[in-house]
């Protein structure tokens, strides 16, 4: 099998299965057309309604790709909302919705690794993968951490909770959607530049909303590390994560060593996922005499599909409202960004 992707133009082409790697947009249509001139198949051949078969993995990747792509592609996401991705199995059932893909967006950093090897087996041979956080950072900005270690050799691969590399997630989704279809190019940098707008406000809304946190709480004690890049772009901390990395429990001598470094900063709340509740860090914020917030999303979208909250925009929102708001800032910023679509959202998002 064949599989174009889109590496950042400082990322060397990686071969991470037997499989060759496109390492730049213009390579990817040069192949293209090769495979077509050799009655391979169009990478644009379109689904029954005559539109590109686009799959996804995580939601909020589900929701970018959509606002990108709006109504001219059919975009359907593997791994259901509320579920842990890095562990997450694909049914059998996956195997046919890759079958029938055109483009497969995987996020790649590690990240689902099983989807990944379904896909290997299962996607047709001109069909384009991309993987959206291996285009926007390179080896040397990968963040290593509680979660992530270092010598575990997978870095953290939350980048899109880092608003400026989801505006290059849309980026490349644009370059690849453009790539398959070409006769759509102007509409899919329409909806690139309105969700890059759109990105901008909330960028600029995280920032006012930081200035109002008192700079030495601005910290985060996470259950899972999802927001180290978050963190990296806007000066904040993140001090611990409770999920180590094989996803078990924390030792009872972790779980006392955080809350002494829970006590000794100060910080006035911790934040546990409303998809996996931590007693553990109950147990922290009991201890250590500190509020315990336990409704972040890592990919979990709020409300459901076809609300207007439930998108990239509205996750981002919603975890970071909560967020200062915990640590006693103001979040009024952050509320004034508006959630309206950019784009008809007509993805198909498994629950």
């Amino acid at each position: 099998m064949t599989v174009t992707g889109v590496v950042a133009p400082s990322a060397p082409a990686r071969l991470a299965r037997p499989r060759r790697v496109v390492a730049t947009a213009a390579a990817a249509a040069a192949l293209a057309a090769a495979a077509v001139a050799c009655g391979g198949g169009s990478p644009s051949s379109a689904a029954d309604d005559g539109r590109l078969r686009v799959v996804t993995t995580v939601a909020p990747i589900t929701s970018i790709v959509s606002a990108v792509g709006g109504d001219l592609v059919a975009v359907e996401g593997l791994v259901p909302e509320g579920t842990n991705s890095h562990t997450f199995e694909p049914p059998p059932s996956a195997a046919a919705v890759l079958a029938g893909a055109d483009v497969l967006f995987v996020n790649g950093l590690g990240l689902e690794e099983p989807t990944r090897d379904l896909a290997d087996a299962n996607l047709p041979d001109d069909a384009v993968v991309t993987e959206l956080g291996d285009a926007t950072i390179t080896p040397d900005e990968y963040l290593y951490d509680f979660s992530f270690p270092r010598e575990g050799g997978k870095p953290n691969p939350h980048l899109w909770t880092n608003p400026p590399m989801a505006d290059r997630y849309a980026e490349v989704v644009r370059d690849t959607l453009v790539e398959a279809d070409p006769d759509n190019a102007a509409a899919y940098e329409r909806n690139r530049a309105a969700f890059s707008q759109r990105v901008a406000e909330l960028d600029a809304a995280v920032r006012a909303a930081t200035r109002t946190i008192d700079p030495s709480d601005r910290t985060l004690l996470t259950y899972h590390d999802a927001y180290a890049y978050f963190a990296d772009e806007y000066g904040w901390q993140v001090i611990g994560a409770i999920q180590p990395s094989d996803f078990d429990e924390p030792s009872p001598r972790e779980v006392a060593d955080l809350v002494t470094q829970v006590r000794a900063t100060g910080v006035p709340a911790i934040f546990g996922s409303e998809v996996f509740p931590s007693p553990v860090l109950e147990q922290i914020g009991d201890e250590a005499g500190v509020r315990y917030v336990d409704v972040l999303r890592d990919d979990d979208l709020p409300g459901e599909p076809g609300d207007e909250e439930h998108s990239w925009l509205g996750l981002m929102r919603f975890d970071y409202v909560t967020m200062v708001e915990a640590l006693g800032g103001d979040a009024s910023a952050l509320e004034a960004v508006s959630l309206e679509p950019t784009a008809p959202d007509e993805a198909e998002y498994p629950q």
